[in-house]
């Protein structure tokens, strides 16, 4: 695997290493060894599949407050996105900062997120499923939302979207938001 740092400090966009030969190539997706050589120590309890059949759905921005603040492993396995996660964490010079990455299954890349980031994507093509791994499982009284609409946040969502959850559009602004403590 190939780590990419990104700003805010913490955040990576993961490239996989192609072994490629008649039959086509292997790649590692991950690796604790690896990810350990960068300083990510993480340990995977819940794997996630999601969705979206329409194109420029727009899902988010969505986080977990400590105790069961997570990190997150995302990869679109089918189709194209805008994966956007924005950091949230109490303290951060980079509080508020926007990260955009396309992930696409021709990409096969994969953003390594830390807990404390608010995490959002639009699709660009119909037909979308992502392939999203937790280092702590959901926990509905944890959950917590941030408004991708936000002016305060810039960010330079390609299209406007044709599918939000009522849930999504009532996230509070980053203004609102209670930075998370982690």
């Amino acid at each position: 695997m190939i780590f990419h740092a990104l700003p805010p400090q913490g955040l990576y966009n993961i490239s996989i290493e192609k072994r490629e030969d008649a039959r086509g190539f292997f790649a590692r997706t991950f690796c604790a060894e690896e990810f350990a050589q960068v300083g990510i120590d993480v340990t995977w309890c819940q794997v996630n599949s999601v969705f979206n059949q329409t194109k420029f759905t727009l899902r988010g921005l969505h986080f977990q407050r400590p105790p069961m603040a997570d990190a997150k492993l995302v990869r679109c396995v089918r189709g194209v996105i805008l994966d956007v996660v924005v950091d949230i964490r109490a303290g951060s010079d980079t509080y508020g900062h926007a990260t955009c990455v396309e992930l696409s299954e021709d990409n096969r890349d994969m953003l390594y997120i830390p807990a404390g980031f608010a995490h959002g994507y639009q699709t660009l093509t119909p037909d979308v499923e992502m392939l999203y791994f937790h280092s702590a499982p959901y926990s509905k009284p944890h959950e917590g939302g941030l408004a991708w609409d936000d002016p305060a946040l810039a960010i330079p969502w390609p299209f406007p979207p044709t599918e939000v959850s009522v849930r999504d559009t009532g996230h509070p602004r980053l203004s609102e938001l209670e930075p998370i403590a982690i």
